[in-house]
């Protein structure tokens, strides 16, 4: 029998474990990440299960069905620096509910397998979603070989403290051999189902995102005897641009984010010479995506034309918008009618490791639960409780009717 309030106080005892009074501290890697795993391994020793921590880091529990054809229900229990409560781990232990409700009624007519993925946050390499692309064969370690958390700590060092082969990570892609659907449940992380004063909706897709560094050089002078009229500020270029971008999101029904800007020579003093600013864009149309990038770089030519500095664009990340599959979209928003009365359907602007696997072929969807004030990746995040055990009978609906879908396509 499902107890969703079973997850609500399995949530809470995660917190009081590997939380302080700032919040979550389960960065990837570290040892507190590691003493909520090993806390999680106690939960999974109750259930018929076979458990394997693939090559990248990922924790599999597998229920053996009488098909081999697999559904995958999960998320992520890794955490940002003083994060929320909910964020990744609600997915997971909900997922483990779900798992306690088939093993319980026998051997389902499909494998059933829980996943929790490795480093979806990114947070402390600045890499996202590193166990779920490893899975998933997209990801390259030439681009992640040479990073450093923030005392200097090489990522494959840190990795094989934690049995993990940094040459070995794209292995991992064998347990995608078998995949017939995967589901996951997170909060919303925004504002939208609050503002409509609805609990749950099906999630259509990640948005694509452009992720940009793109530098501004004028030249440094005293700030006292520089005229106005003389002056080659980059900082006076970024300015300008950044609220020119800000519209270009309005315009397009998209987002854009100037969320970083670092002068040089950054004193009070001095006229800044280089202005290094950070932009990213996020819609769920590739098309449109493409020309909100177009129409950033135009503004950003023109503005430094006029400002007399140079400019230069840099490459730090991007992904292209993610459908999900279209049979789940219509079975998650029945699961979300029977238990809620209401339908919802949303893009996600987050990036999830959902996006990793339905990139690779795999039928996946997405559930939102709502998000008091929008918050999260902060220990101000929360959910009403009766809208994360709704959350849970609202999977649980889905993980069943997945089940059936893919048994009667053989």
């Amino acid at each position: 029998m499902l107890q969703p309030e079973r997850t609500v106080a399995e949530l809470k005892e995660l917190r009081s474990l590997t939380a302080d009074e700032k919040g979550a501290q389960r960065l990837c890697w570290s040892p507190v990440w590691a003493k909520a795993r090993a806390w999680m391994a106690e939960k999974l020793a109750a259930l018929p299960v076979e458990v394997v921590v693939d090559e990248a880091g990922n924790r599999w529990a597998t229920l053996r069905g009488q098909s081999p054809r697999e559904v995958w229900i999960g998320s992520h229990i890794d955490s940002v620096p003083n994060g929320g409560w909910l964020d990744g781990c609600l997915g997971v232990l909900a997922a483990l509910e779900v798992l306690r409700r088939i093993a319980a009624e026998g051997t389902p007519p499909v494998t059933v397998r829980l996943v929790d993925w490795a480093d979806e946050e990114g947070a402390r390499f600045g890499y996202s979603l590193m166990g779920s692309r490893a899975a998933a064969g997209s990801l390259n370690l030439d681009d992640i070989r040479h990073l450093k958390d923030k005392e200097g700590n090489p990522l494959p060092d840190v990795l094989k403290a934690q049995g993990v082969d940094i040459n070995r990570m794209l292995e991992a892609h064998q347990q995608f051999a078998n995949g017939a659907a995967y589901l996951e449940l997170h909060i919303e992380q925004g504002p939208v189902l609050e503002s409509l004063n609805l609990p749950l909706a099906v999630v259509t897709g990640t948005k694509g995102v452009n992720r940009k560094l793109i530098r501004f050089t004028g030249q440094a002078a005293h700030a006292g005897s520089t005229p106005m009229n003389l002056r080659r500020d980059a900082f006076a270029a970024a300015a300008r641009w950044a609220l020119e971008v800000r519209e270009i999101g309005r315009r397009h029904d998209g987002v854009c984010t100037t969320g970083n800007v670092t002068n040089t020579p950054g004193i009070y003093t001095a006229v800044a010479g280089q202005t290094d600013i950070t932009l990213d864009q996020r819609h769920l149309d590739p098309k449109v995506l493409a020309t909100m990038l177009a129409e950033a770089q135009e503004a950003s030519q023109r503005v430094a034309a006029e400002e007399k500095v140079g400019v230069e664009w840099i490459d730090v990340f991007g992904t292209p918008p993610v459908p999900f599959h279209p049979t789940l979209i219509e079975l998650g928003a029945e699961a979300i009618r029977e238990v809620s009365g209401t339908e919802q359907r949303l893009p996600s602007g987050p990036l999830h490791d959902a996006t990793s696997v339905a990139a690779a072929g795999v039928p996946t969807v997405m559930l939102f639960v709502q998000s008091l004030r929008g918050l999260s990746h902060t220990n101000d995040e929360d959910t009403k409780i009766e809208h994360v055990e709704m959350s849970v009978r609202a999977l649980d609906r889905l993980a069943s009717k997945t089940i059936e879908w893919v048994r009667q396509q053989g």
